[in-house]
């Protein structure tokens, strides 16, 4: 029994070594069995392609009418007609108001008696030279004609009856362009002062949508270029127009001005709101879907597929049209990138293609 001290501690010096090697063969497990062991993500990939790329620009903005004309009254008067409605179409040169008109009636006939009476005398001093009149010396008899009829008040008298005239004239109001009538301020039997506003005549053949743009991208925007306009009563029919203006200058808030036509429709009003797309095409620009895009802690990654493994990119990205993005740098041409549940892709991550 004098050995069994020995032979106890020699006992627990080989179950010690082989807890300590069995822990060691646990710690050295090869990190690809491991990766073996977890189930490939299952995703969808795409190609990264240099191509054109369209660049759009969106900006929203107010329609206006292609052009807007005030009716005015001229004179101040007794409204005894007014024709027209809001909405109402007028074409231009319709009587769309009447004013009293007794005293321009009044000033025209005045002025018309004027001339009657001042021709009269134009006649009678005009007997005084008979002989010159019947002669041939053209130029004399001009010279006598044109004094007898500033004596008679002939010229006064003719200058006094177009001014009666346009103030007779005036007591009509008309549409001076051809639209729809807004605004329409007064009603038949009104009193109104001389040049007051009766309405306003919207030209609606054209309508002009102005939006705001930032001033980075207005080197993409030139005159004449397609632009797509979504009006707020129907953001998903989009209906063609051109840019016809850029204001050349910038605002406090850095944008600029541009103007967009298009033509008519019975769906637009003037002060509707809408939204311009405006599209820049990029040429050579390496582009992947925008699915592709992940941002991680702020920076943007593309995972791209090498060896059957996830392969994080952090990439320099570019302009954006809302279905595929620019890639300025971080990955090759060719390359191919995950398109799908890329969002908790870890790397070097097993990943399975799923084939269409």
């Amino acid at each position: 029994m004098k050995n069994f001290p020995l032979i106890l501690f020699g006992f627990l010096i080989v179950l010690f070594s082989a807890c300590k090697e069995d822990k060691e063969k646990v710690e050295e497990a090869p990190t690809e069995s491991f990766r073996n062991e977890v189930a490939a993500t299952e995703v969808n990939v795409a190609t990264a392609e240099r191509k054109s790329f369209d660049y759009l620009i969106q900006a929203p903005g107010k329609l206006e009418a292609g052009s807007e004309v005030l009716a005015v009254i001229e004179q101040a008067g007794y409204l005894l007609e007014v024709n027209v409605r809001e909405g109402q179409f007028v074409k231009k040169g319709d009587v769309i108001a009447k004013l009293d008109p007794t005293e321009p009636e009044f000033r025209l006939e005045k002025a018309k008696i004027s001339l009657r009476n001042a021709n009269a005398v134009y006649e009678s001093d005009k007997l005084g030279f008979e002989t010159l009149f019947a002669s041939d010396k053209t130029e004399q008899k001009g010279v006598v004609d044109e004094q007898l009829k500033a004596k008679s008040g002939v010229f006064l008298a003719e200058v006094e009856l177009r001014e009666a005239q346009m103030s007779f004239d005036r007591s009509v109001v008309k549409a001076p362009i051809s639209g729809q009538v807004a605004d329409l301020k007064y009603k038949a039997g009104s009193l109104v002062g001389s040049n007051e506003v009766l309405c306003q005549v919207l030209g609606t053949s054209q309508f002009i949508l102005k939006v705001k743009v930032l001033e980075s991208d207005i080197s993409f925007i030139s005159i004449n270029q397609k632009a797509e306009v979504y009006p707020i009563s129907n953001t998903q029919t989009a209906l063609e127009g051109r840019v016809t203006g850029i204001n050349p200058k910038v605002d406090e808030s850095g944008l600029v001005q541009v103007s967009i036509t298009l033509a008519a429709n019975k769906a637009l009003l003037p002060g509707m709101n809408a939204r311009a797309i405006i599209r820049a095409p990029q040429n050579n620009s390496l582009v992947v879907p925008k699915d592709a895009l992940v941002y991680r802690s702020g920076r943007a990654v593309v995972f791209t597929i090498e060896n059957k493994e996830s392969k994080w990119n952090y990439v320099e990205v570019g302009k954006d049209n809302g279905e595929e993005v620019e890639i300025l740098d971080g990955i090759e041409e060719n390359s191919t990138v995950i398109t799908t549940n890329n969002l908790q892709l870890a790397h070097q991550a097993p990943v399975q293609i799923i084939k269409k």
